[in-house]
């Protein structure tokens, strides 16, 4: 039997089959190669179930991944948590004031989305709170991103702007929600689903009650064939599953650029003919951009973990 883990509770996996949910535990012997996780099985993923005699559902497979998104362990700085798998879309949720994201959070969110193959859409949200030099910035990150290749929207829960456009992106998708304490996360989920947003709700305060509990992630479907990922307590993304090497080719426009760079495993730092140092140089490339890039190298040199900008 065959089926889609939709939530993850430490132990204890649910399992969304065609015959309807099944509570399932994992083979002790099962292990998810080639992947230094905490977690073996992850919300998304697609898994193969075996019965018992005594009625009892064992995950037995892991069926291949198209895609997934990790973050740091919480107490195991050299392991990742897997948050979900084979997700459609990752919609990152981006204010520029109360509170203020800084665009490296979304350089370091975004190259990591590219390592993962996951999609990712920037919500700028809270719009309606801005003053007009607000709403500048708004547009200059909208340029910045846009150009780039990324899809960009405004919303705002409380005018309803761009919660249809929210709607239609996420239709008939596997979303991830995700973004920094306060953006606003919980109040577009009530804009686009308020039986969800109550679920969560209820779910987060339960939590929230228990001393040292597992932060887990949760598969809820929004409307007919759309489902939201939430997933409580993420902070950061690291350069898990990346060498130095590879880390430019997920900045896209960075990786663009490169191919006119005079030798090939150029870093983009100090060699003569970098044809990414001239574009940050001309501002081609945003030095915010390159910054970011330059973060994520020396970070990955000193083999540390920043969990959140």
């Amino acid at each position: 039997m065959q089926g889609t883990v939709i939530k993850n509770t430490g132990n204890i996996y649910t399992v969304k089959t065609d015959t309807g949910v099944v509570e399932c535990r994992v083979k002790g012997n099962f292990r998810l190669k080639d992947i230094k996780s905490t977690n073996p099985v992850a919300v998304g993923d697609c898994v193969e179930i075996s019965m018992r005699e005594d009625n009892t559902a064992y995950i037995s497979d892991i069926l291949p991944r198209r895609n997934y998104i990790v973050r740091k362990a919480s107490n195991l700085s050299k392991q990742s948590h897997i948050l979900a798998a084979n997700v459609d879309i990752c919609l990152l949720v981006v204010t520029v004031n109360y509170p203020a994201t800084s665009t490296t959070f979304i350089d370091r969110f975004l190259a990591s989305a590219e390592a993962y193959r996951v999609p990712v859409v920037l919500v700028f949200n809270k719009v309606d709170l801005y003053a007009e030099a607000e709403l500048a910035l708004v547009a200059e990150l909208e340029a910045l991103y846009g150009r780039i290749g990324y899809r960009c929207i405004r919303t705002s829960a409380t005018t309803g702007e761009g919660i249809d456009e929210l709607k239609e992106i996420i239709s008939g998708q596997i979303s991830l929600l995700a973004g920094n304490s306060g953006v606003g996360k919980s109040s577009l989920v009530n804009a686009v689903s308020p039986e969800t947003a109550a679920r969560i709700g209820e779910i987060s305060r339960i939590h929230n009650k228990g001393m040292h509990t597992t932060t887990y992630s949760e598969m809820f479907e929004l409307m007919p064939g759309s489902y939201l990922v939430d997933t409580p307590g993420v902070k950061g993304f690291g350069t898990y599953d990346m060498e130095i090497e590879e880390i430019a080719d997920y900045f896209l426009e960075i990786f663009e650029c490169s191919k006119g760079c005079r030798f090939g495993n150029c870093t983009h730092i100090h060699e003569p003919g970098c044809a990414v140092l001239a574009a940050v140089e001309s501002g081609e490339i945003a030095l915010s951009r390159y910054s970011s890039y330059l973060s994520m190298i020396e970070e990955k040199k000193e083999g540390k973990y920043r969990a959140s900008e």
